[in-house]
């Protein structure tokens, strides 16, 4: 382990998204706290005067440095967060100060890593950092991203995007998922394990797991159909089959499945099946239940029906998946 102490930049600007600076600097604090009398970081917020930032959610901070005090300065962690507003239309979009801009274009050469959080995408990517790149950011920006930079890969599905020495992480809670990956990329995965134990918030959601919920990322348009999927998410241990989905909700099994692919925009077999997913992701997140338990009590039925349904959502085993969020109670 290396035992120098870490220098984590994050960039701070009139109108930024409040947890984009303070969530990340959290997880690192934390770190540190964890690390006990030998800290591991330094965190910086850096602003481009030593002028109090106000945050979107109006709260101010101060800054640490300027930016030209930190371009003089070795970093090795750069953290660009983002801010976003409503336009004429109501909607969100994502702003981008160029002298914000420029600044990164300045630092980006200089630093061991860089990440964006939430729509801080956009501000790499008008830096010029993240041309040719799969990359990440919040879904309500993500067409933005995609049209303003068709040099990129956008992908709004995942939580966060690693490649290489770059980092591009989605939604503002997402930065807690970012922050820690990158505490283990560091210091290995028993310290970001205790941050977050600390945080009280699980390790670690694999960067590729989705950005919503399957009830949320599926909501669907009319009433009938909105009660059958509470009815699905009640009985997933039961038998769910087009027959029975479809006697439920009292339309033909031709019909049924013609409008439950309209409304959720998959059949009937792969919704239930993404539901049964997740709620075993959260049996193995919360308890030492068997695979067995865990596949009977979701409706999988069997150990390797679970196995195969983990590879094709999560593109991991449920064991993998299991050991990334359980550790000993010290």
């Amino acid at each position: 382990m290396v035992n120098s102490v870490r220098t984590i930049a994050v960039l701070a600007f009139d109108g930024v998204d409040l947890l984009d600076v303070t969530g990340p600097a959290e997880v690192f604090g934390l770190a540190n706290r964890e690390g006990g009398a030998s800290p591991h970081y330094e965190v910086l917020i850096a602003a481009p005067n030593s002028s109090p930032i106000r945050t979107a959610a109006g709260v101010r901070l101060l800054p640490d440095c300027t930016l030209a005090e930190l371009a003089s300065r070795h970093i090795d962690t750069l953290i660009v967060p983002g801010a976003a507003e409503a336009d004429e239309h109501g909607r969100i979009v994502a702003v981008c100060d160029p002298d914000i801009v420029n600044w990164v274009r300045v630092l980006e050469p200089r630093v061991a890593r860089i990440a964006s959080v939430c729509v801080g995408a956009h501000i790499l990517a008008r830096a010029g950092v993240l041309e040719g790149r799969r990359v990440t950011t919040h879904w309500s920006t993500a067409a933005q991203l995609a049209t303003e930079h068709p040099g990129i890969e956008v992908d709004a599905d995942p939580i966060f995007i690693h490649e290489g020495r770059i980092w591009t992480a989605a939604g503002i809670s997402s930065c807690l998922d970012l922050s820690l990956a990158l505490v283990a990329e560091d210091l290995g995965n028993p310290m970001a394990i205790a941050v977050a134990r600390q945080l009280v918030v699980y390790l670690k959601r694999p960067g590729g797991q989705s950005q919503f919920s399957v009830p949320l990322r599926d909501a669907p348009v009319s009433r009938d159909m909105d009660e059958l999927r509470l009815f699905i998410s009640n009985n997933l241990e039961f038998d769910l089959g087009v027959e029975r989905l479809a006697r439920q909700a009292n339309l033909s099994d031709r019909h049924f499945a013609r409008v439950f692919r309209q409304e959720f925009g998959q059949t009937p077999g792969q919704y239930v099946e993404s539901l049964r997913v997740e709620a075993a992701r959260r049996i193995l997140e919360s308890t030492d239940d068997s695979l067995d338990a865990v596949a009977a009590s979701t409706g999988l039925g069997s150990v390797d029906t679970l196995i195969r349904a983990f590879h094709r959502h999560l593109g991991t085993t449920p064991g993998t998946y299991r050991r990334g969020f359980r550790t000993p109670i010290r």
